[in-house]
């Protein structure tokens, strides 16, 4: 029986490039935008893109 493609490992070893951030993530993020400063909250954080 064959291997579904979509289970098979990516010949090119290359990392895919994420689009969702995990909210530590998105902090850090804000943090040098001076978006976001200590103390603020950590529920509701506005919508970020990924610095490429």
């Amino acid at each position: 029986m064959s291997q579904h493609p979509s289970f098979r490992v990516g010949g090119s070893g290359k990392k895919k490039k994420r689009n969702v951030l995990k909210r530590f993530e998105r902090i850090t993020l804000l943090k040098r935008r001076g978006v976001w400063k200590e103390g603020d909250r950590v529920q509701g954080l506005v919508k970020t893109q990924p610095d490429d």
